[in-house]
């Protein structure tokens, strides 16, 4: 009886396991993508969006995602054939990026492909979580201040995306490559610094970062 009963709990077990792996690649590529840039979160969720309306959609690929018992060159073979329907589907036929490349890659070698489908729920979950918070990444050549990054901060929330946003956040990513200035990626193109005082309110303090 007890024998029966612990059989029958083992199913339940392994469902919150992979229920919980997949939270784990979710939140890994999320991290990833926005610790790059918001540019780059924004094209891996449309990657990602691709790669599920793909395998939906393909019998083929649905079987290969599904059977982690193909030998390493099927998988190769089977990842090959999805980067490129991504590529193909992708603005101005763009590369994939090596996020979206690095997670498929993981869940094959890892045989977890199956994993595919609940892996992108809880990324697309996150990025729902989060919308509306704007990151604005400061590539400076040496670490800036932080009294320096909240005035940056302070600068950037008069701009129109800024007012808009739910939270904004200034981060800043080391480069010694970057000499001499700043680089700002602010992820959204719809950012208005036409006004002329915000303008030269934010030249002034990237002029004292430097």
């Amino acid at each position: 009886m007890l024998a029966r009963k612990a059989t029958a709990s083992l199913p339940a077990l392994g469902q919150r396991a992979a229920s919980a792996i997949a939270l784990k690649y979710s939140n890994a590529v999320y991290g990833a993508a926005l610790a790059k840039s918001p540019t780059v979160l924004n094209k891996v969720h449309s990657e990602l969006a691709t790669v599920a309306s793909t395998i939906a959609g393909d019998a083929e690929l649905n079987g290969f995602v599904n059977n982690p018992t193909l030998s390493a060159n099927d998988r190769k073979a089977g990842l090959s054939t999805l980067y490129s329907r991504l590529e193909a589907a992708a603005p101005k036929k763009e590369p994939v990026s090596e996020i979206t490349k690095n997670l498929l890659g993981v869940l094959s070698e890892n045989g977890r492909l199956a994993e595919t489908q609940g892996v992108i729920e809880g990324f697309n979950e996150l990025v729902e979580k989060y919308r509306g918070e704007l990151t604005v990444v400061v590539t400076s050549a040496a670490p800036l201040p932080k009294d320096v990054l909240s005035r940056l901060e302070s600068a950037l929330k008069q701009s129109q995306a800024g007012q808009k946003a739910k939270v904004l956040k200034v981060t800043n990513k080391v480069n010694p490559t970057v000499l001499g200035g700043l680089v700002v990626d602010f992820g959204d193109k719809t950012i208005d610094l036409s006004v002329h005082s915000r303008v030269t309110k934010l030249n002034a303090v990237m002029q004292q970062s430097i």
